[in-house]
C-alpha cells in the first residue's frame, strides 16, 4: 500500500499540471501576455514554496548539492518556455500532443541511465496513452490542421524538458527533504524564466495588482506543488512509471476546460480520456506486480 501511496502522489502531481491550461486561457482573456503570465506563474510559485520551506525542518546542504538541485530545475523552467513557443505556430491541440511525448522519453531515460528495459506491458501502456492523447486532443476530426517544423521542434523540446525534469526529480539528491529539494528546483526554474522573461510586471502597480490572483493560482499548481509531489513520490517509483502517471495531466485539462470554459468535448475525446486513464492503470498494475514479486523473493 505504501508504494501505491507514492504512485498516487505522482498522479496528483500530473493532475496539477492539468489545471493550468484553463487558467492560463482565463489570464490571456483578461489581457495578459505570455511573458507576464509565465513570469508571474514561476515568480509567485517560487515565493510560495519558499514560504512553506521557511516553516519546515531544515537540513544543511553543501554548495555542490545546492548547485546540482538548482541546475536540475533548469529543465523545469525550459519546459514552460518551449511549450509557449510551440503555441505560437501550432494549435493548442497539436502542441499538447507533442508535449505528451514525454511519456516515452521518460521510459528511454530509465532504460539508458537505470538499465531498466521497458516491459511489454509498459510499452503497451505507453501506446495506449499516446493513442488516447490523439483522440483527447481531437486533432483527427479537425480540418486544416497544420504542423509547422518550428512548432514541432519547440513541442518536442518541451516534451524533452518535462521528461528530463521528471527524471531528475526522482534521481538527484534522493536524501534531500522533499520541501528543500522542490524549493531549489523551483528556484532554478525561476532563474531560467526570468532570464528570458524579465519580471517587468513587478514594477507596474496596475498590472501587478491584477495579475497576482492568476500568478498565485498558477504558481501553486504549476510551480510549488508538482516539484514537491514529484520529489516525494518519484524516488520510490522511478521515472518510467512516473511519466506514465503524469499522463493524468491531459484528462484533467479536458475536464477543467469543459466545466469552467464550457468548451465542447466530443465523444471521441472522452474515449481518449478513458484510454489515457486505462494506460495509467495498466502501467501501475505492472509496477505493483513487480513490487510484490520483490517482496516475496526477499521473504
Amino acid at each position: 500500500m505504501k508504494h501505491c501511496h507514492y504512485a498516487l502522489i505522482v498522479f496528483l502531481g500530473g493532475c496539477c499540471y492539468g489545471v493550468l491550461s484553463t487558467f492560463v486561457k482565463l489570464a490571456y482573456s483578461a489581457g495578459f501576455s505570455a511573458p507576464q503570465v509565465t513570469g508571474a506563474q514561476y515568480f509567485f510559485g517560487t515565493v510560495l514554496i519558499w514560504v512553506i520551506f521557511l516553516f519546515s525542518k531544515k537540513k544543511k546542504l553543501t554548495l555542490k548539492q545546492i548547485v546540482i538541485l538548482l541546475s536540475s530545475g533548469i529543465p523545469f523552467g525550459l519546459n514552460g518556455l518551449f511549450y509557449y513557443q510551440s503555441l505560437k505556430t501550432l494549435d493548442a491541440s497539436l502542441a499538447i500532443i507533442f508535449l505528451f511525448q514525454f511519456v516515452w522519453i521518460g521510459t528511454i531515460f530509465e532504460w539508458i541511465f537505470h538499465k531498466r528495459k521497458p516491459s511489454k506491458q509498459k510499452l503497451s501502456s505507453i501506446a495506449i496513452l499516446l493513442i488516447g492523447s490523439i483522440l483527447a486532443a481531437n486533432i483527427i476530426s479537425k480540418e486544416g490542421t497544420v504542423i509547422t517544423v518550428q512548432g514541432a521542434i519547440w513541442g518536442m523540446l518541451a516534451a524533452l524538458g518535462f521528461a528530463t525534469f521528471i527524471f531528475l526529480s526522482g534521481s538527484v539528491q534522493k536524501d534531500t527533504p522533499p520541501i528543500l529539494k522542490s524549493t531549489l528546483l523551483s528556484t532554478g526554474a525561476l532563474i531560467v524564466v526570468l532570464i528570458f522573461y524579465p519580471p517587468t510586471f513587478l514594477f507596474d502597480a496596475s498590472v501587478l495588482s491584477d495579475i497576482v490572483p492568476y500568478g498565485l493560482f498558477l504558481g501553486l499548481f504549476g510551480v510549488a506543488l508538482p516539484p514537491l509531489l514529484f520529489s516525494i513520490g518519484m524516488p520510490h517509483i522511478g521515472p518510467g512509471l512516473g511519466t506514465i502517471l503524469t499522463g493524468s495531466e491531459l484528462p484533467v485539462a479536458m475536464i477543467m476546460s469543459s466545466i469552467i470554459l464550457s468548451e465542447y468535448v466530443g465523444w471521441s475525446q472522452w474515449v481518449g480520456v478513458l484510454l489515457i486513464l486505462g494506460g495509467i492503470i495498466i502501467g501501475n498494475i505492472r509496477y505493483r506486480k513487480r513490487k510484490i514479486e520483490k517482496i516475496e523473493s526477499a521473504g
